[in-house]
């Protein structure tokens, strides 16, 4: 575990030894001492430890492990200095395999215990770089005298305040080596008081050109930047090729502002990523929503893709689609591509994409609002052969409720895939399918798109059964 800092609570008292049964979300370890559940950060299943215990209640107590008496096959060296006070990782002292196994469990256990489903079978996890794959971040900035000035990191686990850090392991390894020429750089201006928060996005280097990976941070600022400020902004632009955009408000305000090479007229370098498999490029803004982990992006779209088993006569519908990261992979395979969407600034960027591949015969997009729809919406959108939903946290319940009532009159397409960023609300809504309508889960799986963290993405498919005569 690292070190203590300001943000911790002081331990109470020690206790121990306690011995490990299971580990949760978090791969916090879970032991029990004199009736009460005790939830041990940094212990491992089958570990015997000591522990500090920083909160108790009538039911449960909070603890950090802090001497080991017996440890686990499964625990490894966690990669990065600032682990167990940063709170932007808590699974680095557990192997991949490890991660893996815990994540797939909590979807399974998710799906039976709110769902009360068991799928067909259990997909195979998909895994990819467990280090340095984050190519989107918001990372807090506050200015504290005591610390030496500006901070640029994620919060403290379980605390407001910002992590000291001067590399990131998850980060994109070009974005984690320039944070502290990047703080330097910030906390010597004259606004560098009034910036609560910085975002990252890293944009593809096309495989074609000589273009390397292109980096924008997007600068929260709370005041006008002086034109000192800016000069300065873009002569770290120029030194380091990265791009600076402000936002001095909600996401609509955000803007560039430098990027290499402005002031002798260059283009601005553009952000994007590829999907070599469909032979699409995707450019985006920096505030638009896009997936973290492009490399993970690439398998779970070719994976979404088999698992719909497609023709090229096809119909497909796209529900929550956002900038046609499926869209225009499935407009790839099938007759034609409706995708649904209630961000006008997303679908306008799906329009222009699927302009730029020629795919806009294909394609088209439509502004509803998915949490609102009933199954006569649905009715009046005509027959689609396929159907693929990527809901953010909230799940699609309106929807899966209007696909459950359709099923039982026979309506509806035969194949659906789930994407699901919450295994809890991936397991509600798969409830409502099959228990409130005529589908059956035929598949799920767990997509490890957050390595050395608790999210859990995961895919399921689900089979509509035929109507009753």
């Amino acid at each position: 575990m690292g070190r203590r800092t300001i943000g911790e609570p002081k331990p109470i008292r020690r206790m121990g030894p306690l011995t490990i049964e299971s580990v949760d979300i978090e791969a916090q370890g879970i032991a029990r001492h004199e009736g009460k559940v005790v939830f041990v950060a940094g212990a491992l299943m089958g570990e015997e430890v000591m522990v500090d215990v920083l909160r108790e209640r009538p039911s449960y107590i909070k603890a950090r492990a802090v001497v080991w008496l017996r440890e686990s096959s499964d625990r490894v060296k966690p990669a990065c200095p600032h682990f167990g006070v940063c709170g932007g990782c808590s699974m680095q002292h557990a192997s991949e395999a490890t991660q893996v196994a815990i994540k797939q469990r909590v979807l399974e256990d998710n799906l039976w215990h709110i769902g009360r489903l068991r799928p067909l079978e259990m997909l195979s996890p998909l895994r990819g770089p467990a280090l340095g794959y984050r190519t989107r971040a918001r990372l807090s900035m506050r200015w504290v005298d005591q610390k030496g000035g500006l901070l640029i990191g994620f919060r403290e686990r379980a605390s407001s305040y910002v992590t000291t850090m001067d590399t990131c392991r998850v980060l994109h390894p070009r974005a984690a080596s320039l944070l502290p020429a990047l703080k330097r750089c910030l906390g010597g201006l004259s606004i560098a008081q009034a910036l609560p928060q910085i975002e990252l996005a890293v944009g593809e280097g096309r495989q074609d050109s000589a273009q390397r990976d292109v980096l924008v941070w997007v600068i929260r600022n709370l005041v006008p930047l002086p034109a000192a400020d800016e000069a300065m902004l873009q002569a770290f632009a120029d030194a380091q090729h990265v791009v600076f955009w402000l936002q001095p408000g909600g996401p609509a305000t955000a803007a560039p502002l430098n990027w290499p090479g402005k002031t002798q007229g260059q283009a601005m370098p553009e952000l994007a990523y590829d999907l070599p498999a469909f032979d699409l490029h995707m450019p985006y803004s920096p505030v638009d929503f896009t997936q973290v982990n492009f490399q993970l992006n690439r398998a779970l779209v070719t994976r979404a893709l088999s698992l719909m088993d497609l023709q090229p006569a096809h119909r497909v519908a796209d529900f929550f689609c956002g900038l046609g990261n499926f869209s225009l992979a499935l407009a790839r395979r099938a007759n034609g591509v409706v995708g649904y969407e209630g961000s006008l600034a997303l679908t306008q960027r799906a329009l222009e994409n699927a302009s730029r591949h020629g795919l806009g015969l294909r394609c088209q997009f439509e502004v509803v609002n998915l949490f609102e729809v009933d199954l006569g919406w649905l009715k009046g959108q005509g027959h689609f052969d396929r159907a693929l939903l990527d809901p953010p946290r909230e799940g699609a319940q309106s929807l899966c409720e209007a696909y459950a009532a359709w099923s039982l009159e026979g309506g509806g397409p035969d194949r659906m895939v789930m994407v699901s960023c919450n295994s809890a609300t991936l397991a509600r809504d798969a409830a409502i399918l099959v228990h409130q309508g005529a589908w059956q889960l035929e598949q799920a799986g767990m997509v490890n798109m957050f390595p050395q963290t608790a999210h859990v993405e995961s895919i399921a498919v689900f089979k509509r059964k035929p109507a009753e005569t």
